[in-house]
């Protein structure tokens, strides 16, 4: 790993390796061991997308690896002024040894990449969202003990999560099933990457994606920058929501994944979010550990 912009670039190798280093680190954490692997080292974040737990988690995060974390807003950088992302891809290579970004455009990681000399994490963009993917992955696998053959499924848009589970979740020797309207299917690039897997399918029906399965994962119907298309979404998603009917043809020690932040009573009841709100924030601590697993991978120590 040079680099995480998305999950497609990664190995099935490269993702075990991140989820045993993350283990790692969290038993290490729990237990006050010291694991400060980027003693000396500073991180630049660049954020064009608020956030909670990315930017708490990271700053966290490089704290604990005994690293600097400084936090960049896009309105205060000469990017937000129309600096070209290539200039300050050479700018700030030369003050930091590496960059996350959380931004719209995946064009805009993979130009920090082309054009910098240190690494480059995607915070988020709206194609990938591979930290938090890999933190399901390690959650999921905590839970189930291996991830080799489980389903999981996801019910929703076919966005960045959808994008990046499909990926990861057929990287890792899942089966994949996703439900979405057609109007919201995921990325062709995508698309083109998981049809050559027998475990995927895609359909209308989210019972039948649920059918079986290990893991249900959901995420809001309108993210950031879509507000506007709030209700539309609202109507296009209606029977998309995870609930007691949905999760009946689930197996019966399924668990129940969101990214957050939630919704409740759209895309999954309050009652249903509530039933599994300690899997759910379980993953959401598990983003530390992950994302000090990418850390240290890409900026240096093990």
């Amino acid at each position: 790993m040079k680099h995480l912009l998305k999950m497609l670039d990664l190995t099935s190798e490269d993702i075990t390796s991140v989820l045993n280093l993350a283990d790692q680190l969290k038993y290490e954490q729990k237990h006050g061991i010291e694991h400060r692997h980027l003693a000396g080292k500073t991180l630049g974040m660049i954020f064009e997308k608020a956030s909670t737990r990315t930017r708490v988690s990271f700053e966290v995060g490089m704290y604990q690896l005994g690293g600097l974390p400084i936090f960049l807003s896009a309105k205060d950088l000469q990017i937000g002024r129309g600096e070209p992302v290539q200039d300050t891809a050479r700018v700030l290579s030369r003050y930091l040894d590496g960059i996350m970004i959380r931004t719209f455009r995946q064009s805009e990681v993979e130009a920090l990449a082309q054009n910098g000399t240190i690494p480059i994490i995607n915070g988020l963009t709206d194609f990938s969202h591979p930290c938090q993917v890999l933190a399901d992955l390690m959650t999921i696998r905590e839970y189930k003990g291996s991830l080799d053959g489980l389903k999981l499924c996801y019910i929703g848009d076919g966005n960045n999560m959808m994008n990046s589970l499909i990926v990861g979740g057929l990287k890792m020797k899942m089966e994949v099933a996703v439900a979405c309207p057609k109007e919201y299917r995921p990325a062709a690039a995508v698309l083109d990457f998981a049809v050559t897997h027998p475990a995927f399918s895609m359909t209308s029906d989210p019972k039948e994606a649920a059918k079986g399965a290990d893991v249900v994962i959901t995420d809001v119907w309108a993210s950031m920058g879509q507000e506007e298309e709030a209700q539309k979404r609202r109507d296009a998603f209606r029977g998309f929501q995870i609930n007691e009917e949905i999760m009946s043809a689930a197996k019966s020690d399924a668990i129940v994944q969101h990214c957050l932040p939630a919704h409740r009573g759209e895309e999954i009841t309050a009652e249903m979010f509530e039933k599994h709100a300690k899997g759910i924030f379980d993953e959401a601590e598990n983003r530390l550990h992950a994302q000090k697993a990418v850390l240290v991978s890409l900026m240096g120590g093990k």
